[in-house]
């Protein structure tokens, strides 16, 4: 399945990456949108957190790949190119490195019902960090997302269940831990400042 995943070699990955990239989009707009009323809004951040764990991991699969390609000399992906210096270098470890700080944080809040402290602190430093870091990578990444798109590369009704079966993966596991959710923001209703994000 792996080979006929990626048949088209670097223009599919390049299309599963803006497939996933595409329903990133959608989710993580729908989780900045609970910050603005994070007290009110705990249970529906948590449920989205959730829901966006797999398909964060499927992207940092498919952009992973295609840099370990790339440094492993595989013609087609050195011929199409690194990213620019600044975004590999710079942008691109810093938007890992948060976006595996952010989600830990922030399940490791649901998993120890904590609504205050240390953790809460590192999940919002991490996010303020990622958010500035992704925004860069976004603008950057975006004028290319439709191209990747539209070009008929074969496979693509693969990835498209690839990526359709890991986002209904994340809405299983959301589904599942919302209980948690609900009890946390039970927990954070008890809090005075939790709101102040």
């Amino acid at each position: 399945m792996l080979k006929r995943l990626f048949r088209g070699g670097s223009e599919a990955n390049e299309q599963l990456t803006a497939v996933v990239a595409t329903i990133l989009l959608v989710l993580l707009a729908a989780e900045g949108a609970t910050i603005l009323r994070i007290r009110s809004l705990l249970p529906v951040h948590a449920f989205v957190g959730m829901l966006l764990l797999p398909v964060v991991a499927l992207k940092l699969a498919s952009t992973g790949w295609r840099m370990l390609r790339y440094y492993l000399r595989a013609e087609e992906y050195v011929r199409r190119g690194p990213p620019h210096l600044v975004l590999r270098v710079l942008v691109a470890p810093v938007v890992v490195i948060t976006t595996v700080l952010v989600f830990a944080t922030g399940v490791a809040l649901l998993a120890l019902d904590q609504t205050q402290g240390t953790l809460v602190g590192l999940h919002k430093a991490s996010f303020v960090v990622w958010l500035s870091a992704t925004s860069l990578h976004v603008l950057t990444r975006a004028p290319m997302l439709l191209r990747a798109l539209r070009r008929r590369v074969p496979g693509l009704a693969l990835r498209i269940a690839v990526a359709g079966s890991v986002s209904l993966a994340g809405l299983v596991l959301a589904m599942v831990t919302l209980p948690a959710a609900d009890h946390l923001q039970d927990a954070a209703s008890a809090h005075v400042g939790f709101d102040a994000r």
